[in-house]
């Protein structure tokens, strides 16, 4: 892996973290906990990279729902002190191999069409546009991108 970082699944215990975490990087659209936790009890899949270097520390996380032959990227994010370190990639070379070995034929996400960073992220992986959600995100009436990858 990367230095001290590695990926393991995200438990109950990562939570409040992960809730801080999205309050800070995605503002009035971030998940609370308890939406966390239903995503959980959902049986959708969270990943964390924990930098061990930081006290294990999370340092980004990802959440994907697996379908019949598809797969959804739920959200996806990096703490501002741990970015350009690979870690956004490292999450998305992992889900992408959990998809491909659980049999997904296409991975979809929704992502706000002012969030370049991330539209980047996903071009480099061949993502391409298949729609925009008007108005996706509530909070801000931010319209959001819809993804589509084919594996």
């Amino acid at each position: 892996m990367n230095g001290d970082l590695r990926i393991e699944r995200v438990r109950w215990w990562h939570l409040s973290a992960i809730a801080r975490m999205e309050t800070a990087i995605f503002g009035p659209e971030a998940w609370s906990e308890g939406v966390l936790w239903s995503e959980l009890a959902a049986g959708h899949d969270y990943r964390a990279v924990l930098d061990g270097a930081d006290g294990d520390r999370i340092a980004g996380y990802a959440g994907t729902a697996f379908g019949d032959a598809e797969a959804w990227i739920n959200n996806i994010a990096v703490d501002a002190a741990h970015r350009r370190r690979g870690i956004a990639a490292m999450l998305m070379d992992d889900l992408l191999a959990r998809a491909r070995a659980g049999g997904a034929k296409s991975v979809f996400l929704e992502v706000a069409v002012d969030n370049a960073p991330a539209q980047r992220l996903y071009d480099r992986y061949g993502f391409y546009g298949i729609g925009v959600r008007k108005n996706y995100y509530q909070h801000t009436g931010t319209d959001a991108a819809v993804m589509r990858m084919d594996l």
